[in-house]
């Protein structure tokens, strides 16, 4: 089963919050109108909230927690609307004081994840770029979002975030489209450096490289969008307008079972060696 659009997973986050908003109402023995009444709120107030299509303030869920009987229920519900609100980040509020501090603010849940599971439909996932790929997939989003350059620093942390390749108890299963060997990003030399870079990623204990031909029978299952599933608490998906965090269990064993079904269609080994020898051979 292929995971359903990204978008898809904020709003039934929001359906849920607002399903435990309505429980701990209904648990009070209040109606919408009545609460309503005691917050001082339109009446339809309570109503859009629980059905998620109002987002609620710090405020609106204190005053819903008090009014309730539960107060001590307010931290945790505002903790859980901000999870929310994080979900969903476009790129201009998380690159805003530039790329440097997007590839640092991601370190902390790379140095905690044990096991990785990456799959990419069009580029070279981070752990497995070399500095010449990173530095023009990052010139290229500098460029097109006019944002501030520190793309020299930038590159730098990205490689040095690479270090959990070869340093503790990390696991990488990193599976590609045959495509992405083909698809040019930057010079044919950064191209032809970063398939050799493969190669030699490839074979470290920690990475199973996984590539899926394109003459594989997609009948079952076609190309999705790209993921990062981090353990199995937590997948990313990067979108054009934003970044996406999934941490919905349910949600996350969906882009699991997509993995594996894709792990299925993949070679490895020696035939996803000679997939990428070949792609090197075509651009020399």
């Amino acid at each position: 089963m292929a995971p359903t659009s990204p978008s898809s997973s904020v709003e039934k986050a929001k359906q849920s919050l607002g399903q435990r908003l309505r429980e701990i109402r209904k648990d009070a023995g209040l109606t919408g109108r009545a609460l309503a009444h005691l917050a001082g709120w339109h009446e339809s107030k309570c109503s859009r909230l629980e059905h998620g299509t109002a987002t609620p303030t710090d405020a609106d869920l204190r005053t819903w927690a008090t009014h309730c009987g539960v107060p001590e229920q307010a931290e945790d519900l505002i903790a859980v609307a901000r999870g929310i609100e994080g979900m969903y980040v476009e790129w201009r509020r998380l690159e805003r004081s530039g790329l440097k501090r997007v590839q640092e603010s991601v370190l902390p849940l790379w140095e905690r994840t044990e096991r990785f599971r990456i799959y990419s439909s069009w580029l070279i996932p981070g752990p497995l770029q070399t500095a010449d790929y990173i530095r023009s997939l990052l010139e290229a989003a500098r460029s097109r979002r006019n944002l501030p350059d520190d793309v020299e620093e930038a590159v730098q942390v990205r490689l040095e975030k690479q270090t959990v390749l070869q340093e503790g108890n990390h696991r990488f299963a990193v599976l590609l489209e045959e495509s992405v060997l083909r698809y040019r990003l930057g010079s044919v030399s950064t191209m032809v450096g970063q398939l050799g870079h493969l190669l030699w990623a490839g074979a470290l204990p920690s990475v199973s490289l996984g590539i899926i031909p394109q003459d594989a029978d997609r009948s079952q299952l076609r190309p999705v969008e790209g993921f990062f599933i981090f353990d199995d608490v937590q997948a990313s998906v990067e979108l054009v307008s934003a970044h996406l965090t999934i941490t919905q269990p349910h949600e996350i064993r969906m882009y699991e079972q997509t993995f594996a079904l894709l792990a299925q269609q993949a070679v490895y080994g020696a035939p996803a060696r000679l997939l990428i020898t070949q792609a090197i051979n075509a651009l020399e």
